[in-house]
């Protein structure tokens, strides 16, 4: 699943995804408030919930801080099966703290995206 207000990332992400026949299938919300009705929609769907969730940090109206807050709150048989990957361009360092300091990030990626962001996942 791609998380990303910017239709231009996404479309990055998920050609460098393709291009390495990363994954099967790709899911790609432009907010996170929609990529958190779609989880709890699929809760009990383990087909159509994500392995893999690449999060953008910078979004309206709920940021990729905000989402990982409630993403908490899905049950914790969810939590053993996605892993999460935080991108940003972001230099500030209380975001990487707070990325660093997070259990359910496995990876932070610099913007923009490209192969070596597939690796090590």
């Amino acid at each position: 699943m791609i998380i990303d207000d910017m239709f231009t990332d996404r479309y990055i992400m998920e050609h460098y995804i393709r291009k390495n026949n990363f994954a099967e299938k790709i899911i790609s919300k432009e907010s996170a408030f929609s990529a958190l009705d779609y989880l709890k929609e699929n809760i009990n769907n383990n087909d159509n919930l994500p392995q893999i969730i690449f999060l953008d940090i910078r979004m309206p109206q709920m940021d990729g801080f905000e989402f990982l807050d409630e993403y908490e709150k899905l049950p914790a048989s969810f939590h053993s099966s996605c892993r999460i990957v935080m991108l940003s361009s972001t230099i500030n360092p209380k975001d990487h703290q707070r990325i660093k300091n997070n259990p359910k990030v496995i990876k932070f990626v610099n913007k923009p995206f490209n192969n070596e962001g597939l690796n090590g996942i």
